[in-house]
């Protein structure tokens, strides 16, 4: 399993590591392992497809194969539950847990924009910084879906890469609450990525519990600024286009963001 994305070239993808190096002081096995770890969370926070599901003994093994830490300890509660449960019911959790709850929504951008045009910013800001550092999304996925997050913070190390995580820090600690709130295995996969950032301040805590309780902005448009007018361009102003769905990776999922919400 390599540890980096494959939609990155051999040359880049040692470019990259060794810039990683360089910038975080890292020895070259300690970015291997982050990344590794990065691309792990990643996968196991996918839609539970048929590959993935069919992938599980080599996804435990990995997990089992990691250096001991809190992260690792996560995971390996994470995997046992993972590896025992029918394709069905895994469906049927993920779909309930992400797809149809707002509070564990995995697009990070809608926690701290709603359903507004500044979403749509953040959006085309995040594309441009996946370009920028060499990595071509298979466009499956909006930029701010959490694994896609993960696989680029995989990709570009510590710094640049794990930038949108930690910007998105509070949203993160929504999901974790309610994942934890629902009882849901997930929470350990979410609290293994927290075990990578810094804690929360009592700031981020305070702004958490609001965002829990009010949920994010709302504003009665789409997402027309992330390329409804083609390839990243933006509307006229005043003018409504719906957004363009991102194509889609399970069924029934919505592509901009959770619709509706049963908590």
């Amino acid at each position: 399993m390599s540890p980096l994305p494959a939609t990155v070239p051999a040359i880049a993808r040692a470019r990259i590591r060794a810039a990683v190096r360089r910038r975080s002081g890292m020895t070259p096995e300690e970015a291997d392992r982050r990344a590794l770890l990065l691309r792990l969370l990643s996968l196991l926070l996918q839609y539970p497809d048929s590959e993935l599901t069919g992938a599980r003994p080599a996804l435990t093994s990995a997990v089992a194969a990691l250096p001991e830490s809190p992260a690792a300890t996560e995971l390996t509660t994470f995997t046992a539950w993972f590896a025992g449960q029918e394709l069905d019911a895994l469906a049927r959790h993920y779909v309930e847990m992400f797809d149809l709850r707002r509070r564990s929504s995995l697009y990070l951008t809608y926690y701290l924009h709603g359903d507004t045009r500044r979403r749509g910013m953040a959006l085309l800001t995040l594309a441009r910084r996946y370009r920028a550092a060499g990595w071509d999304t298979d466009g499956g996925e909006l930029p701010d879906h959490l694994p896609v997050v993960l696989e680029f913070a995989a990709l570009a190390g510590p710094g640049t890469g794990e930038a949108p995580l930690r910007l998105h820090r509070r949203g993160l600690e929504l999901i974790h609450l309610a994942l934890t709130d629902a009882d849901s295995p997930y929470q350990h996969v979410l609290s293994a990525l927290r075990t990578l950032l810094p804690p929360p301040t009592e700031a981020d805590l305070a702004a958490v519990a609001e965002l829990a309780a009010q949920g994010p902005p709302d504003e009665q448009v789409g997402l027309e600024a992330y390329g409804a007018y083609g390839d990243g361009e933006f509307a006229p102003p005043e003018t409504f286009v719906p957004p363009l769905p991102a194509a889609p990776t399970r069924a029934p999922s919505p592509s901009t963001g959770p619709t509706e919400d049963r908590r």
